[in-house]
């Protein structure tokens, strides 16, 4: 029998956001405290911020991060990382790394974060406190280098979300036109171009077109004229070449004999 209506479980109840699989262990070592970090950090490690607030309103001169035991690192992480920093700076303290995972260290790569999270001495525990404070100028340098980062982070993370859609939008143009993938992707971007449109938007409309809305008619025109330029570029494959070679005469019937 089927399940009752009322039995199925609402969309509201589901999980919006994912569990926390990572932990922090602060120690306090003089005027700065040191925070060992484990489990993953992704977006579920967001939940986490609170408590490396306090940690950090706590300490004299900032955090020293020891992220070794931390197995996998995201996009996730990587913002939770900055906005502790960012705090940080704002309250006239620092954020150090003195270790990392290969898979921290991979991502400070990949976003050239590294610099912004500078290993320091831990060693030298004689250094004066006025030594971890940053100047005002190397704060408003660091600020900025924080916000191009974020907004390279951001920019990832919508490519990954309307990739997909374009995708889709350009197996729809390969099936209709009979183009190949480079070809397709050739004819979306100079469509986008030409209107004035995002690519993501466009492909948008590609696929409502599927399910029967109606594709504006600056779109309809510049993709004909993206996909006839696409072909006129395009190479005649070797079979056509002997067919139009051959000529009209050559593809009509022979006549038929006098009875």
């Amino acid at each position: 029998m089927p399940e009752p209506a009322h039995s199925a479980q609402r969309l509201t109840t589901l999980v919006a956001r994912p569990p926390c699989l990572a932990t922090i262990e602060a120690v306090v070592a003089g005027e700065r405290t040191d925070v060992t970090c484990r489990g993953e950090f992704d977006i579920g490690a967001q939940a986490l911020q609170p408590e490396l607030y306090a940690v950090l309103d706590r300490s004299a001169t900032g955090v020293d991060l020891h992220l070794d035991g931390v197995g996998f690192c995201d996009c996730g992480g990587l913002n939770l990382l900055l906005d502790l920093r960012r705090e940080a700076l704002a309250q006239g303290k620092t954020v150090t790394v003195q270790a990392y995972s290969p898979a921290v260290g991979r991502l400070l790569d990949l976003t050239g974060a590294r610099e912004l999270f500078v290993i320091e001495n831990s060693g030298n525990s004689d250094a004066p406190a006025a030594a971890h404070a940053p100047v005002p100028e190397e704060r408003s340098q660091a600020m900025e280098v924080d916000q191009e980062l974020r907004l390279e982070v951001d920019q990832l993370r919508r490519a990954m979300r309307t990739r997909p859609t374009i995708d889709v939008a350009r197996g729809i143009v390969m099936a209709t036109f009979g183009l190949s993938a480079e070809d397709a992707w050739t004819v979306l971007v100079t469509a986008s171009q030409n209107t004035n449109t995002k690519v993501h938007l466009l492909a948008q409309d590609l696929m409502g077109a599927v399910h029967g809305a109606q594709v504006p008619e600056e779109l309809r025109q510049q993709m004909a004229v993206a996909v006839a330029k696409v072909r006129e570029a395009s190479p005649i494959p070797s079979d056509d070449v002997s067919v139009r070679e051959a000529g009209p005469e050559s593809q009509s019937p022979p006549p038929r004999p006098a009875a």
